[in-house]
């Protein structure tokens, strides 16, 4: 499992997305959330704008699996 580390209280899906360097802008994140299944502590989600917080796992189809701390 990956670590993203954050300094502020929560980041965007979409932020995480572009942080993690999986997609590149905020365009191509709207595709990308269309075309693969992301799940948010086990549960599918599909929202640029879903906040996540320490301890959250986010798993991405194809590219494995992180942790925000």
């Amino acid at each position: 499992m990956k670590e993203i580390k954050i300094t502020t209280e929560y980041i965007t899906l979409g932020q995480f997305l572009k942080f993690a360097s999986i997609t590149g802008s905020g365009g191509e994140t709207k595709v990308f959330l269309v075309d693969y299944e992301i799940k948010v502590n086990s549960e599918l989600e599909a929202r640029r704008g879903k906040k996540l917080r320490t301890n959250d796992i986010i798993e991405v189809e194809e590219f494995g699996k992180y942790i925000i701390k």
